[in-house]
This record gives C-alpha cells, structure tokens and sequence, in this order.
C-alpha cells in the first residue's frame, strides 16, 4: 500500500491569500515526500474558489522542482473544454519536466459552471471526454495522425516534444458510475477511485470487481489510486472534531441544492446539470458528516492503521490519496495530520 497527497485546491477567500496559499502548498508538498508519501495529485477547476487550480500542468510543473521521486498526476484533467492536442502536448511536456513521474488522470467534468463558462453544452460531456482522450493516446503513440470526429478534427499532425514515458503517461480514468468503471477495465486504463463519492462500500466493491475482471481480460496490469478524506491526531476526539466540521462544509458547498440539478454555479439547484452520476449522489455525499467515521479515515494513529485494514479488507487497496485541502481546511492543521499520518501510520504499511 502507497500513500499519497490529493487536492482540488479548495480556497477559502475569507481566510487565505492566493499567492500564500499556493506557496503553501508547494512547501506541504515537498516536504511530504521525506514522510513517505510516494505521489502528488492536483485537480481542474474553473471559475470559483471551490478550486484555483485552472491548470494542473503549470502546478506539476512546479512541484517537479520541489521534488525528486514523488509522482505526480492530475485529480482530474477536465477533458471537454480545451483542444486534446494540445492536452497531449502539455503533458508530453509535464512527463519531460518531472522526469518521466506523470500520471495522467482524466475525467469529463461535472461543474454545471465550468460548462457555462467555457460556453459547452452539458450533454456533451461525455462524447467530448472519449473523443478527446482517443485523440491525446494517438497523439502521444503516433508519429502523425489524423482524426475526424464530432467535436474536434485534425490533420496530419505530430506532436513535439514527447513524453518520456512508454507508450505514454499511466492514464487513470475518473470513475464513479458502474459504466464508467467498465469502460476504464474495457480499455485497460488505470482507475482514479473516489468511496466516500460514489456509493456504500458493497456497492464499490462490485464496481471495482468488475472493472479488475475486465482489466485482467485486456492482459493489462491496472493500478488504482483512491481517495479518502484523513483526520489523524493523538486525541481521537479532536481528529473525530475536525473530520466533521471540515466535511461538513465540504459536502454543503459541493452539493448545492436540489438534488438532479446543477451542483453549483448560476443555475444552481434550479438548472438541470450535466449528465454525470455524481448528481444523483447529492444525498450520500451530505450524509458523509454523520458517517466520517466509516467513509473516512480518523482518529489516532493506531485507529488510522485500524481503518486502513479495514478498507483494504473491503475493497483492496493500492495507492491512498489524502484528501489535505478539503472545504479550504487550515494549511497548518493539515500539515500537522500528514506529519503525524507519516510519522506513526506508513512505516506500518511499508513493505506489505
């Protein structure tokens, strides 16, 4: 079991700077790495303070100068809103600067604003997504190539530079849904995995059953990388404390209103979103304060390790992402968790 770092970069306006707020972040990172955390994972997010991460492969960029064997994805690339070849010649780029520690998570998006700000139809999250995604993988393997599709045409084109990796960058597909598990196994893609967001533990483990059985049918050696939420502290009540509050907030300001509508932004609670499973989550996900305990990670070092058994017992765990900037939560709080998290829970896992 591989212990990483996961952020969409929430920020709170009323309490954090921007420009601290990122140099933050790239320190937290860099110094993670001397505790055991073997990966850094950073989202796409538009037009509000949920996440001011708009481009992953600038801040990847970055922290491959901070660091020098952490991996380094992104938690997710929304596919939909910019031309996939020059997706595919950012990235090649990215896998150069780090070295060749890429990781590629890829997603379609299920912001109602990020669709109306980039002016794209909702319902074309989906095509968009796999179209995009087909064209990056020939981009990447191709020596030039052509595509006609709906959304996007090119011609005889090749891109330059390359990417380090063989044949490309690990590509982990966002996966929420029962569907969108079987086509990331279907086409041997690694899986980015999300428990708390999508559905009770049974119901996952189904869905990541079928997704290793399908993997296994392409003769592909998958890996996943899972998100939790983590509250680690000496004093079991204070980290059971924080885990409610930061998730509470977190859940409240994701899930906007109604559930079927859109999450946030304009029309929220009153237009219909896109078409993503996520929005018929927005009960499950409000229950998470009330739950932290089972969908999380909490508690004291010991009742970490407890739980991280458990759900290795419950889905098969390979890569752990701790969720650190959930809800805008204190960068200092979150410091002194992932210390702790390193200190006293890894060395338990390590060489398992």
């Amino acid at each position: 079991m591989e212990f990483g770092l996961f952020t969409l970069m929430d920020f709170d306006p009323a309490t954090q700077n921007e420009s601290r707020y990122y140099q933050d972040t790239i320190n937290l990172v860099a110094e993670s790495e001397a505790n055991g955390y073997t990966s850094a994972w950073v989202g796409e997010e538009h037009f509000y303070s949920f996440g001011i991460c708009p481009s992953p492969q600038i801040m990847l960029s970055v922290l491959a100068q901070h660091t020098s064997t952490m991996r380094l994805g992104t938690a997710i690339s929304l596919l939909p809103f910019d031309h996939p070849v020059r997706k595919a010649e950012d990235f090649a780029m990215v896998d150069i600067l780090t070295g060749g520690r890429l990781d590629l998570g890829v997603g379609r998006g299920s912001i109602a604003r990020h669709f109306q700000g980039f002016d794209i139809a909702p319902e074309e999250s989906k095509p968009r997504y796999e179209e995009s995604l087909a064209i990056i993988k020939k981009a990447f393997v191709e020596d030039t190539f052509s595509y006609e599709g709906e959304f996007w045409s090119v011609n005889d084109v090749k891109i330059s530079p390359r990417p380090i990796q063989n044949p490309y960058p690990p590509i982990y597909r966002g996966t929420v849904s029962m569907e969108s598990y079987e086509a990331a196994g279907a086409a041997g893609d690694n899986a980015f995995v999300v428990p708390w967001l999508a559905a009770p533990h049974g119901e996952m483990r189904k869905r990541l059953d079928a997704y290793r059985t399908l993997a296994a049918e392409q003769g592909a050696k998958t890996r996943e990388s899972s998100v939790f939420f983590m509250f680690c502290d000496n004093d079991h009540q204070v980290a059971l404390r924080e885990a409610r509050e930061v998730t509470e907030k977190y859940a409240r300001f994701l899930t906007g209103h109604s559930k079927g509508k859109a999450l946030l932004g304009k029309g929220r609670g009153v237009s219909e979103g896109p078409k993503s499973s996520l929005f018929s989550q927005r009960d499950y996900i409000l229950s998470m304060p009330d739950n932290v305990e089972e969908r999380a990670i909490v508690g004291t070092p010991q009742a970490c390790i407890n739980r991280l058994e458990e759900l290795d017992d419950e889905l098969g765990l390979d890569r752990v992402l701790l969720y650190f900037h959930a809800g805008g939560w204190d960068i200092e709080k979150a410091k002194r968790n992932l210390e702790l998290f390193g200190k006293e829970v890894i060395p338990h896992f390590q060489g398992r």
